[in-house]
């Protein structure tokens, strides 16, 4: 919605497809189908879309911290940069202004304060119409307490300030460019790890208004120091993130590896159990759902555990037909958590074929940095100069593709097909071919000291042409 004068003047609305089907929650919650989302855009061209329509006007929006999240990642992946437009969160607005009449600042709540027109449904153009109705009537409320501008809005809707904002000196001088940053108390003690596409933003990120999880709010108010090291893209940073983590373990990260952080199914007598001993089904990573999927699965399918689906189906609709109702509850829950087993367990073989070589900007200007990813790993980093010493560092990742052997990383071949699947503007995906790598990495270094694109930027992800996932 557009808000002129304090009139909804212009709309922008559609669906969008996201290429995967809807969760039985969602099509409840929205009244959406995969049916109506076919021939919608994809979410790249949904973004451009706004953006037009939104252009430099300011943006407000209900709990804008939540949807400000999704957009800025995808404007980033397009543009390289975050919006810059200027945001009013409603939510903070109205606890400000109304927080004593409303028992909660729930849009819900606040469209039968304000008595919109239209009811908020989980739909985003009704939800936005009955944004900008409360917006517009919050508005007349901050005008009587001396709001002439959109800064006093949102001076007005700030929270308070947090302690934490007196350490926002410890970040002067963080670059805009990606890489990894470590915080330390004052006995010199790691107490988190992060990693950034843009260092200054995330580290300035901090030290604002907005609350972060328990664990990383605590290390801020302990930390003492702050360190960042720049890499040339946020893939090279990610994967530093992991290593750091998994060797120092730093107490506010939640991500630490644990040995049973994987689980595989198993036959233990003639039942299937979810077990950490390593098996041929597996890894898995949620514990709770393979519990569910092994209940459904019987000894003999565990080797297919897509076979099991339509007998547990044909179950499923027997109990319901007897109208055994809480039967048909669990096996139903048991039958969700094995088909998303069954498409864990696809994808996984899938990640663990492919080869591929990644190519990103290197630290060192000029050089490009080549990640060859095969057998379910990074066999190799190498960094690739001008000249003919690129040659022979090519020829070196290949060689360590072609060894036998080598342990399966879960955790870099998760975050490696993170990348693969939503690749960066500088990074170029191609097979693992000499030329080829070659090819990408003199593009990679001739933009590489280019400014980020402000404008929607085309990617070549897979230059092959082939599916990856």
């Amino acid at each position: 919605m557009r808000v002129a004068g304090f009139e909804l003047v212009d709309e922008f609305q559609t669906l969008v497809d996201p290429h995967e089907r809807l969760s039985p929650a969602v099509a409840a919650l929205t009244g959406l189908n995969n049916r109506m989302l076919r021939g919608a855009p994809p979410p790249s061209v949904a973004v451009q879309r706004f953006l037009a329509f939104a252009g430099d006007a300011v943006l407000v929006a209900h709990n804008a911290r939540f949807d400000l999240g999704f957009l800025d990642r995808e404007t980033e992946r397009l543009t390289g940069s975050r919006l810059a437009n200027p945001v009013v969160d409603t939510v903070s607005l109205a606890r400000r202004l109304v927080g004593g009449r409303v028992p909660r600042a729930s849009l819900a709540h606040l469209s039968h304060w304000a008595g919109t027109s239209v009811q908020p449904c989980h739909r985003a153009l009704p939800d936005a119409q009955a944004t900008a109705e409360v917006f517009v009537r919050l508005v007349g409320l901050a005008q009587e307490r001396g709001a002439r501008t959109i800064a006093d809005l949102v001076q007005l809707a700030a929270t308070r300030t947090r302690r934490v904002y007196d350490k926002r000196h410890l970040v002067h001088g963080a670059p805009p460019r990606p890489g990894v940053y470590h915080f330390y108390d004052g006995n010199d003690a790691l107490l988190y790890v992060g990693r950034a596409r843009d260092l200054r933003k995330r580290l300035r990120s901090y030290f604002r208004s907005e609350r972060q999880r328990p664990a990383v709010e605590a290390a801020l108010g302990a930390v003492e120091r702050i360190e960042w090291h720049v890499h040339g893209s946020e893939l090279e940073a990610a994967l530093d993130e992991l290593r750091l983590i998994r060797e120092h373990r730093p107490p506010a990260n939640a991500r630490v590896a644990r040995p049973d952080r994987y689980v595989w199914l198993r036959k233990r007598g003639e039942s299937v159990v979810c077990s950490t001993q390593p098996s041929p089904i597996g890894p898995l990573r949620s514990r709770r759902r393979a519990q569910l999927a092994a209940r459904a699965l019987l000894a003999e399918e565990l080797e297919r555990p897509a076979v099991a689906l339509p007998r547990v189906r044909r179950r499923l609709n027997e109990l319901a037909a007897a109208r055994r109702f809480e039967d048909a509850a669990r096996l139903r829950d048991r039958l969700q958590a094995l088909e998303r087993v069954c498409r864990e367990l696809a994808r996984l073989e899938r990640m663990q074929a492919v080869q591929r070589c990644l190519v990103a900007p290197s630290a060192q200007p000029g050089h490009a940095k080549a990640f060859f990813v095969c057998g379910g790993r990074v066999c190799a980093e190498r960094t690739l100069p001008t000249g003919g010493g690129a040659h022979l560092e090519i020829e070196a990742g290949l060689a360590a593709t072609r060894r036998t052997g080598g342990e399966l990383d879960l955790d870099e071949l998760f975050l490696v097909a993170s990348f693969m699947r939503r690749p960066p503007p500088e990074l170029r995906i191609v097979p693992l071919d000499k030329d080829a790598i070659l090819r990408a990495a003199m593009q990679v270094t001739k933009h590489s000291h280019v400014p980020r694109p402000t404008r929607p930027a085309t990617t070549l992800p897979n230059v092959s042409g082939e599916p990856l996932f």
